[in-house]
């Protein structure tokens, strides 16, 4: 004990803005890391690594054990060569996140066939709204900056301009388009029966109502891997919901999901329409 104090004193002695920096960027990359792996299974697992680390660190610098000390310096190694194959998925969705950081500061894609129009927000929330009504499940993904060309590939293609009507016959129940996503750019209807990635964050398990399902993991899933946004109609409650950047909005209805989506793609227009609770709840959610 003694032993650790001299080194403490010896640490803070030698203490100057430069470690001050050094330390500070450090507890910045730590805390990144920790802010991607939110609300996932690999939080818990990483948890587990830092206790584990931690009570090495222990038992190592106050007890004297060689041959212990001998099997985690040669233990180091093997676990740095791990770490990429367990956290491949967040350390892929982290890179993705930080490529896309630079053009939120931009208008979205003006000029570009991606960006959804007005038009089709308006025909999305119709139809959503007659979806709910009628208890019919449905998932709509609108396209923003990130590809999804991989996503459209593994549904029907569609290449239709999008009509309230069109989204109705797609997401009727028994008929071979229902299941799956439809994918919206532009003013046109993509692709739909597309399959999208499933999350695998604790966020829906998390839900008292346990009244998400597949739809809803597929929507998160969404959310988590790409910047689109993701609308569901629970087939069960006919609730209506928006994912958008890991994060899940439920309990909508349709006015407040169209101030929702022309907030996002059009804020210039829209977000000054919008009461103060609503904006606060677009700024969280990530909406420009």
């Amino acid at each position: 004990m003694t032993d650790l104090l001299n080194q403490l004193l010896f640490f803070f002695q030698r203490l100057n803005w430069l470690s001050v920096l050094d330390l500070a960027l450090v507890t910045l990359i730590f805390y990144s890391v920790l802010l991607f792996l939110r609300d996932t299974q690999a939080l818990v697992l990483m948890r587990g690594v830092f206790i584990i680390i931690i009570i090495v660190a222990i038992l190592t610098s106050l007890i004297d054990l060689p041959a212990f000390s001998w099997l985690t310096r040669n233990a180091v190694p093997a676990l740095l060569l791990a770490v990429p194959v367990i956290f491949a998925p967040e350390i892929r969705r982290g890179l993705e996140r930080l490529g896309r950081a630079g053009s939120r500061s931009a208008p979205l894609l003006r000029s570009s066939s991606k960006l959804v129009s007005a038009a089709a927000i308006k025909a999305v929330v119709i139809a959503v709204g007659r979806l709910s009504g009628r208890q019919h499940g449905a998932l709509i993904v609108l396209q923003r900056n990130s590809s999804l060309q991989e996503y459209i590939q593994t549904g029907v293609a569609m290449d239709a301009r999008v009509t309230p009507e069109l989204l109705l016959q797609v997401f009727y129940p028994n008929t071979p388009l229902h299941d799956g996503a439809a994918i919206v750019g532009g003013d046109l209807l993509l692709a739909a029966a597309c399959v999208m990635p499933l999350s695998a964050s604790g966020i829906l398990a998390k839900s008292p109502e346990r009244q998400m399902g597949l739809r809803h993991r597929a929507a998160l899933g969404t959310a988590e891997s790409t910047d689109a946004i993701a609308v569901v109609v629970s087939e069960q409650t006919g609730g209506i919901a928006v994912a958008h950047q890991r994060r899940i909005i439920r309990n909508l209805d349709s006015d407040r999901l169209e101030n929702i989506l022309m907030a996002l793609y059009y804020p210039a227009g829209a977000t000054s329409n919008l009461p103060n609770w609503l904006q606060k709840i677009g700024h969280w959610l990530g909406f420009e």
